[in-house]
């Protein structure tokens, strides 16, 4: 089996072995492909391992050894799933690998927004506490989350580990989610994304992008937020729309926006996010984790090695 990696350096910059799957075939890396030169590096890989790279009709069908594609992620948006199976081609995620570390983003951006810890560190080296008259001072606000609600879009293994770690914080926990109210831990009170929007402090999105989920906080749904709300997006970009979220931190309905992804990546200069005080940005590294990227790693080369053995798992292109 011929094995090709088409863009190996997001999740591998040279700090792990990509010796797992050395073990399964003959192991091509592209640190990075273009559109351009997806075909010729692929041309000829019977195993197609991507993250971000766009595998549409035109480019499967002209892949004609191929026959698995393993997304290197949870996601699989940037797959033509249907024309994948309709080519025979066996399409895996992975699943699951990096709950422990986007729960722990999430609560590294809600707690720097409440605690401004970024503001505080960057004046103190800056030496305002050494110039300072008492033993402290603050200039912001400095809310305790417990006591507070959060909102939780989406129960899946990451927005129930938010919602555990919301718990040992106190936080009063409300979930928007398909799952019946019944199976759920007594501690998460399952409501209306309209009822999410008018009683959460904190609105956390954990749920995939899809036609019903795109933009779902907009202009409008922004408007049923109580003032002040702080949002949090580790999810999708595309899950918001941008600029009126930048409108509501501009006016005040939104307290902040703290986000590490956006629906161009990376962004323009020009996002108005950007010009935002109160939105904080970071460049998609949630998923990031060492021990997530190996938990990737060798999820990936399981995937391959049941393909190889005629037992596939995983597969999103049943």
């Amino acid at each position: 089996m011929k094995i090709v990696v088409l863009d190996g350096h997001g999740a591998n910059p040279g700090d792990l072995s990509w010796a797992p799957l050395e073990e399964l075939g003959s192991l091509t890396v592209y640190p990075r492909t273009t559109p351009d030169e997806v075909i010729d590096h692929a041309a000829d890989a019977d195993i197609l391992i991507t993250n971000k790279v766009i595998l549409d009709k035109k480019v499967l069908s002209a892949l004609k050894r191929l026959k698995y594609i393993g997304v290197f992620a949870t996601g699989f948006n940037t797959i033509d799933i249907q024309a994948a199976k309709e080519l025979g081609i066996v399409v895996t995620n992975i699943p699951a690998y990096s709950t422990d570390s986007v729960a722990q983003m999430t609560f590294a951006h809600l707690l720097n927004i409440t605690n401004r810890v970024d503001h505080y560190a960057d004046e103190s080296r800056a030496g305002r506490w050494s110039r300072n008259p008492d033993f402290c001072y603050w200039d912001t606000a400095l809310p305790e989350l417990a006591g507070k609600t959060i909102g939780i879009v989406g129960l899946g293994h990451i927005g129930s580990e938010v919602a555990r770690i919301a718990g040992a914080f106190g936080m009063n926990v409300f979930a928007y989610t398909s799952k019946n109210a019944a199976d759920l831990p007594a501690s998460i009170r399952k409501t209306t994304l309209d009822g999410l929007f008018a009683a959460s402090d904190i609105l956390s999105l954990h749920c995939p992008l899809t036609a019903d989920t795109r933009e779902m906080i907009n202009k409008e749904t922004l408007a049923k937020m109580r003032p002040g709300t702080i949002l949090i997006n580790v999810s999708r970009g595309a899950l918001v729309n941008e600029q009126d979220v930048a409108e509501a931190l501009e006016s005040g309905q939104l307290g902040a926006y703290g986000a590490d992804v956006m629906c161009e990546e990376p962004p323009a200069k020009t996002n108005p996010l950007f010009a935002q005080p109160h939105a904080y940005i970071t460049p998609h590294i949630a998923w990031a984790t060492v021990e997530a990227r190996t938990r990737l790693m060798q999820i990936a080369a399981e995937n391959i090695r049941a393909f190889i053995n005629g037992e596939p798992q995983n597969v999103v292109n049943p």
